[in-house]
């Protein structure tokens, strides 16, 4: 839409206010609402202006006056808002300038997007993250100098089939069952499809539901893959949407990676694919049904997946859920078919047009709009450069020996490894300018401070069943 479209669209659906969503640095969605007479066609170039020294990661207090500058082509009516509310995502500006602020997520999309066609490798980067979650229905935490707890729980939690439920009747996944029975056992398919009809209302065009692999309420809901921007729009709108459609039934979602012990962890299986205009850049002739560049591309994510990860894989609870061994694939290689690999090129369809990258190793608490920039960034380098990814390993990567595993690199073990990756390999990044030198080093200050730090010097609870007797 126009922005004079915009503003006949609000009218047209009785709007009585304007809802401006942006994200911050971290990669949480931040609002605030005018009243639909404060927007007209000017809005769309002049902005409206807010404290940007109060966003995380943002501008200092000298400095803090900023614009958002709403995107017509963004516009829907939110869901969830008791009066009728126009929403509107923003691009960030700074107001001396006019320049796009370099610390703005979406802008950092935007760039790679461009220089995409710049390389003349392909002129559309398409994304289809699948990003998993769970559905509670309480959760509780708390933490001082001398205390720190947190709890989860859900009906179809394992840990509930002896809890006086008046009656309890059972059916409850066990642990690494999920996946997926049918109802009784499955009690959230209802909510998961009131959560599609909803998100499909936003023109968010969704491929599949269902239940996952752990226990207590773990699901997952697809979205048709779609290009870099737009996707990372659709994942603000995914969060939102499952968050309040539980709220709106007593219950609440967690993207965390690994909430809870002894089960599956969420991920966010990626699918990326290139094109070039109606050609798929990355079918061919090669392993697998993949062009050269497709191999290109998987070595430059395998190259450089341990800086990804600090993108990819940004929080602390991350690295509970990438741990070698377990469920999460860890172990940088490639492979068709094999879900155990890193890198996967599903095999699903034989038409050139399905032909992809399946990059397993990310999680739903990453930025989508830095993490898909990262990634296609990361293929753009290995395209470039030539990057041979080695050898397939089409064997089940869990079962295999530690010699047979030895030259087989794996994913950093923690946030703080691969901060230090990040730092060490970051140049793939700064081309065309899609990352800026200050973006990568406030995003490692602001990791270190805000969450890596506040961690490591906490004691954790399970210290003091194996340590405080010492």
């Amino acid at each position: 839409m126009e922005p004079k479209e915009v503003i006949e669209f609000a009218g047209e659906n009785g709007c009585l206010m304007v809802d401006l969503k942006f994200m911050d640095f971290p990669g949480m969605w931040q609002h605030f609402s005018v009243p639909l007479h404060e927007l007209d066609e000017d809005s769309f170039e002049d902005g409206f202006g807010f404290d940007g020294s109060s966003i995380r990661g943002w501008q200092p207090i000298h400095a803090s006056d900023m614009l958002v500058v709403p995107d017509p082509a963004t516009a829907v009516i939110d869901p969830f808002m008791k009066h009728p509310t126009l929403s509107l995502i923003c691009n960030i500006v700074d107001p001396v300038t006019k320049e796009r602020y370099t610390r703005d997520p979406r802008n950092i999309a935007q760039k790679a997007q461009a220089y995409l066609k710049y390389t003349k490798i392909g002129d559309t980067a398409y994304f289809g993250p699948e990003a998993e979650f769970f559905i509670f229905d309480d959760v509780r935490y708390s933490f001082g100098s001398n205390h720190g707890f947190h709890e989860v729980d859900s009906v179809e939690g394992w840990w509930n089939t002896g809890r006086e439920e008046n009656p309890n009747l059972g059916y409850k996944p066990r642990h690494k069952e999920g996946y997926f029975p049918v109802s009784p056992s499955d009690s959230l398919q209802d909510m998961r499809t009131e959560m599609v009809l909803t998100l499909e209302q936003l023109g968010i065009v969704i491929e599949a539901q269902h239940h996952e692999v752990a226990t207590a309420g773990q699901g997952e809901i697809d979205m048709k893959f779609a290009p870099l921007v737009k996707m990372g729009d659709q994942l603000m709108w995914f969060k939102y949407v499952l968050k309040n459609i539980a709220k709106q039934h007593g219950k609440t979602v967690t993207f965390m990676p690994k909430p809870l012990f002894e089960d599956n962890g969420s991920g966010m299986h990626t699918h990326i694919s290139i094109w070039r205009g109606e050609n798929p850049v990355f079918a061919g002739d090669k392993y697998a049904g993949l062009s050269q560049e497709a191999l290109w591309a998987i070595g430059g994510i395998l190259k450089h997946a341990p800086a990804l990860c600090a993108i990819c894989n940004p929080t602390t609870n991350s690295y509970k859920r990438l741990v070698p061994g377990f469920e999460a694939p860890v172990n940088l290689a490639y492979s068709s078919r094999n879900r155990s690999a890193c890198c996967r090129i599903p095999m699903y369809s034989p038409s050139p047009r399905a032909k992809r990258i399946e990059y397993r190793t990310p999680d739903p608490s990453c930025n989508g709009y830095m993490a898909f920039s990262a990634l296609l960034m990361a293929c753009l380098d290995g395209i470039e450069n030539k990057m041979d990814p080695g050898e397939p390993l089409d064997k089940d990567i869990y079962a295999l020996s530690p010699e047979d595993l030895k030259d087989v690199p794996s994913t950093p073990g923690s946030l703080a490894d691969a901060l230090k990756a990040l730092e060490a390999d970051y140049e793939f990044l700064l081309k065309g300018d899609v990352f800026t030198q200050d973006v990568i080093d406030m995003w490692i200050d602001y990791k270190t401070r805000a969450e890596l730090n506040p961690v490591r010097t906490r004691p954790h609870p399970y210290e003091f069943a194996l340590y405080f007797d010492c």
